[in-house]
């Protein structure tokens, strides 16, 4: 009987540790990167892709739902210069909230746009 008792112990002991090890980890601490690099930042290689996944679908094409286009360069750099940019991807409360109805982006694209716009939104 003990040996058994010990033996279901060990191994609900065993599954309590394979379990605490377990977590929800960000994806870039899974992949190692644990900084978000503003430093110089790309229109084309950093900029561009945050759009596509998280703006076209309501902002892109040749006749946007919400009538505001940030598909092409010369659209998006009016609202990075007149700071709705920022503003609607911070959600400072001056505009409405971007993406609309979700969560705010992730800090390190939130971060990544705001720098793009302070290194004077340039089409690199």
């Amino acid at each position: 009987m003990n040996r058994k008792f010990l033996l279901v112990a060990l191994v609900i002991s065993g599954f309590v540790v394979y379990l605490s090890g377990c977590s929800k980890e960000s994806e870039d601490k899974l992949s190692g990167s644990t900084t978000c690099d503003t430093t110089k930042v790309s229109y084309a290689q950093q900029i561009v892709p945050i759009l596509q996944n998280n703006c076209y679908t309501c902002h892109g094409g040749a006749n946007p739902s919400t009538g505001i286009r940030l598909d092409t360069y010369a659209n998006l750099q009016v609202f990075a210069n007149n700071g709705f940019l920022s503003a609607a991807v911070e959600h400072t409360g001056t505009v409405t909230p971007m993406p609309y109805g979700l969560p705010q982006l992730p800090t390190c694209e939130v971060n990544t746009i705001a720098a793009w716009v302070n290194q004077g939104a340039l089409n690199n």
